[in-house]
């Protein structure tokens, strides 16, 4: 009878201890996971301290959440840049130095293309403004495939002609962001899938 007493509780110890070091684990594991995912959100705020030393908490948010923004962001830039121009050579030329920063060699072969036709000589031989109004711009996260939808005006001494365009292309991401280039993202595979008058206004020059 005594050794079976003692059996029973050398075995109630041992499950005991088992069932301790089992909960042990558990406690362990779930302390080091919630440690973690504490410091991986810490990892996301940045305190900046003003001239008082008062401290401000400066979030930092996943890249992919403002994607799609900065995609649309910098599709807008870039048009901005390339169908904005003026009967200036400098300018023209600022204009698409910095436009090409945005874009692969597509956007180069569409200039020389111009260049060549001589669309920007007749800019300054006619004195005219081209501005471009954004009307909406369509991006696919997943595909990153985008479509600019716009409207052109160029105002020359005697008219004024306005041009939908519409452009597609691809958007890829880089590695690093720079001065040139703040979105990290580079235009690709661009073409002009429609540029046609619906407006021509003819001045009365006096």
């Amino acid at each position: 009878m005594i050794i079976r007493n003692i059996e029973s509780k050398i075995r109630l110890a041992s499950w005991i201890s088992i069932s301790s070091l089992i909960t042990s684990i558990i406690i362990s594991l779930g302390v080091s996971f919630f440690a973690y995912k504490q410091i991986h959100i810490s990892r996301k705020s940045v305190y900046i301290l003003d001239q008082n030393s008062t401290p401000y908490q400066a979030n930092q948010l996943d890249v992919n959440v403002n994607r799609p923004l900065e995609y649309r962001t910098h599709v807008n830039l870039f048009h901005m840049l390339f169908f904005t121009l003026a009967p200036d050579e400098k300018f023209m030329e600022y204009q698409m130095k910095k436009a090409m920063y945005l874009i692969d060699e597509t956007g180069a072969l569409q200039y020389n293309n111009l260049r060549e036709k001589g669309f920007f000589n007749s800019i300054l031989s006619s004195s005219a403004v081209l501005t471009i109004q954004t009307d909406s711009i369509h991006v696919d996260p997943e595909k990153k495939y985008f479509r600019y939808y716009g409207k052109q005006t160029i105002d020359r001494r005697s008219s004024t002609v306005v041009r939908t365009l519409i452009t597609e292309g691809y958007l890829h991401d880089l590695k690093l962001r720079t001065e040139n280039n703040g979105h990290g993202v580079l235009i690709t595979k661009w073409k002009t899938i429609e540029n046609k008058d619906i407006s021509h206004v003819q001045k009365n020059n006096i």
